[in-house]
């Protein structure tokens, strides 16, 4: 039986105007994100910031020659980019039979909340965010959408209490950074995230990381041509990421923890595994006594990093049970899908970015992977996802979508 619906694992919401607006408590409208027009633009408006949503996050229904990376606005956009209900009639039409929702204007773990000066109404507008998802997404269309939720990143019990308040709510995940040291915030390696981790095990939530979750993609130099620099940034970001977390400590200290390296493609990681096994090999017995700062001034220091190495670390059985990778369009990934392990990597379509492939995705992967069992077909098309976000999707439509009341 060939792929006829799938999962997909990494989508955008461009959040419509009216979401902070309705949801926020009257004492803080006039303070919350609200859409302004002026003249042919518009913008979000929050604290005294000015934010725009740029062509290249809305190209859903739009030919490659359309792309723009100018600002835009709705009117600009396809409603399925917006509005729930466009949005299901949009994934019937790609065959999404599931979607797991990232923010735009928070951007993709939440950083403009994070950054903002008034923490007390920033922790409001998470809540407001994620209410939206669960109401009316999530809870409007039952199967259609895995929850995923904002927390106040600079307040962890805070976060902590909006996982057990979300989880009661059907939530399945929480978006966080790859990188939280480029935010201002303490790494994964302190003992600062342990009240979010905790709260994300007991809850089974997967974190999920989004490239360019940490306001820092990497490139070569400040003039690295704008295509090279998209080309290298997403596996040059989330390789760090899998080496950090794999190398933490934490998923010993929190076994039940999972991540997902959300938009990150797959073809990079048997590499880094296998040289995360190489550095073990050789170099394990004295990291096992002792961190230190490899600096290039090759001065002696203790590392900042309170992680010990375990001289029977199983860098393949940590990333088994523990990180989970997702791809667009990586045929060299699943050419090399014996090393990276079936079970460990789930489909996305990035509707409504620049790199989707709807609504042409069930063809396209019809054609990667038609080669392979179709066991391992349903896993990644839909099976990984769901036994990964401990989540039910739907039975494919037969008809039209309408909300659940």
């Amino acid at each position: 039986m060939s792929i006829t619906w799938f999962i997909s694992v990494d989508d955008h919401l461009i959040e419509p105007a009216r979401l902070w607006q309705e949801r926020v408590p009257a004492r803080w409208r006039d303070r919350a994100p609200r859409i302004v027009r002026e003249g042919d633009s518009e913008f979000w408006a929050y604290e005294d910031r000015q934010i725009v949503t740029t062509g290249l996050n809305a190209v859903a229904g739009k030919r490659r020659e359309e792309f723009t990376p100018e600002p835009i606005t709705y009117e600009d956009m396809r409603p399925g980019c917006y509005e729930p209900a466009a949005r299901v009639a949009d994934m019937d039409q790609g065959f999404v039979l599931s979607s797991l929702l990232f923010p735009s204007f928070p951007r993709y773990c939440g950083q403009v909340f994070h950054e903002a000066k008034d923490k007390e109404l920033a922790l409001v507008c998470v809540k407001a965010w994620n209410d939206f998802i669960l109401e009316e997404f999530a809870g409007a269309y039952p199967g259609r959408f895995i929850p995923m939720m904002l927390i106040p990143l600079w307040d962890p019990r805070a976060a902590a209490a909006e996982i057990e308040r979300t989880a009661a709510l059907g939530a399945k995940s929480i978006a966080f950074s790859e990188n939280p040291t480029k935010l201002g915030l303490p790494s994964i390696h302190t003992d600062y995230w342990d009240p979010v981790f905790r709260a994300a095990e007991e809850a089974q939530f997967v974190i999920s990381m989004h490239v360019g979750s940490s306001s820092n993609l990497l490139r070569t130099s400040d003039d690295m041509p704008t295509l090279a620099f998209m080309a290298y940034s997403a596996a040059a970001n989330q390789a760090g990421t899998l080496l950090d977390w794999l190398f933490s400590g934490k998923f010993s200290q929190f076994p039940g923890l999972k991540i997902a390296l959300s938009e990150a493609s797959i073809g990079w990681i048997p590499y880094f595994l296998e040289r995360a096994e190489q550095v073990v090999d050789k170099q394990r017995f004295w990291a096992s006594r002792f961190d230190i700062n490899m600096n290039p001034n090759h001065i002696r220091g203790e590392a900042k990093s309170k992680a010990t190495f375990s001289l029977d670390t199983d860098i393949r059985t940590l990333f088994k049970e523990h990180v989970f990778g997702t791809f667009i369009d990586d045929q060299a990934g699943l050419r090399l899908l014996d090393l990276i392990g079936e079970d460990n990597v789930m489909l996305e379509c990035d509707y409504p970015h620049s790199d989707s492939t709807w609504p042409d995705t069930v063809n396209l992967a019809r054609k990667w992977l038609g080669h392979l069992p179709e066991a391992v077909q349903h896993k990644i098309t839909v099976g990984n996802a769901a036994r990964v976000y401990n989540f039910t999707p739907a039975d494919p439509p037969t008809a039209p979508s309408r909300p659940a009341h």
